[in-house]
């Protein structure tokens, strides 16, 4: 039997990647994202993205995504294969040679209820983990437009931009203690709370949008209630972190947050809003409910 060759794309080989075939059930090929358009736009590169071959035949394949701007991906999306040995032998090469960003797997609303849907989210699962991913947490991925109306702000906060780094890192810090967000309780177990808020800071100014969108909420008593990160990412606007500081919660403020941060991007000539939640974290997946924010994608991360 020929021996299988695991590599990374030459530049024009564009066409090994879609040799492969897959009905699309799940991944970002699920919801229309096509491989070419996504490299055209720097989005995938060659030596993002690895094909596991016999032959000349594709039985795996993978693409890492990151801006086109970034030195190094940021997450995993495209991950199928014919021939499940052949996959988790591509993630482990792969990881070997540093591309060790978070697998995202997208799954369609509710598509784990069919069972064609279930069976190709457990094939993928079963081969991250055999390559020495770990599951992270299932997220949901909301996306707002016109079509499903502006929510009424509640007027209960006033808000202002905070141009101090320090200051604004403080208040990061403060919203991580009894967070329910997966990624920073890792970060806060692995290192510490601190590590946390630096980690959150870091990801918010890699969004190229102006660093002034970002506010601070005050109650009437001038007390910070949270805080809120309106921006965008390299595809759409996006409500990129809503947190309520410990001794605020409880009176239903993340709402108030998410409100002004999508009045804030419509203000900017939005029509389309991104954002994302914990499956977990039930407060905030119900405020994005209350707004008129639908899900429309689960997401599976792997770390």
């Amino acid at each position: 039997m020929t021996d299988l060759v695991i590599r990374s794309l030459a530049p024009g080989e564009e066409h090994l990647f879609e040799q492969l075939s897959d009905p699309a059930l799940v991944g970002v090929a699920a919801f229309g994202r096509s491989y070419r358009a996504t490299a055209a736009a720097g989005g995938y590169r060659p030596e993002w993205t690895w094909v596991a071959l016999r032959g000349d035949t594709v039985l795996a394949r993978a693409a890492w995504f990151g801006g086109p701007d970034d030195d190094a991906p940021f997450a995993l999306d495209w991950f199928d294969f014919t021939d499940a040995d052949a996959g988790v032998a591509l993630l482990r090469a792969a990881r070997a040679e540093s591309l060790k960003a978070e697998y995202c797997l997208l799954i369609p609303p509710g598509g784990r209820d069919r069972p064609e849907v279930r069976a190709a989210v457990q094939a993928r699962a079963d081969a991250a983990v055999a390559a020495g991913m770990t599951w992270l947490v299932d997220r949901y991925r909301y996306e707002w437009t016109t079509a499903c109306g502006l929510p009424d702000r509640p007027d209960r906060l006033t808000y202002r931009p905070e141009p101090d780094d320090a200051v604004f890192l403080d208040a990061l810090r403060r919203i991580q203690h009894g967070t329910l967000d997966a990624h920073a309780r890792r970060t806060i177990a692995e290192r510490d709370l601190d590590a946390a808020a630096r980690e959150e800071l870091d990801l918010l100014g890699r969004f190229p949008a102006p660093r002034e969108w970002w506010r601070l909420g005050y109650t009437p008593g001038g007390d910070l209630a949270g805080l809120v990160v309106p921006s965008r990412n390299h595809a759409a606007p996006v409500v990129a972190l809503v947190g309520v500081v410990p001794e605020q919660r409880g009176h239903g403020y993340a709402y108030d947050l998410l409100v002004e941060g999508t009045h804030f991007l419509t203000e900017q000539g939005a029509d389309r809003i991104l954002a994302d939640t914990d499956m977990t974290n039930t407060p905030m997946a119900a405020a994005f409910a209350k707004a008129g924010y639908p899900v429309t994608q689960e997401r599976i991360f792997f770390a």
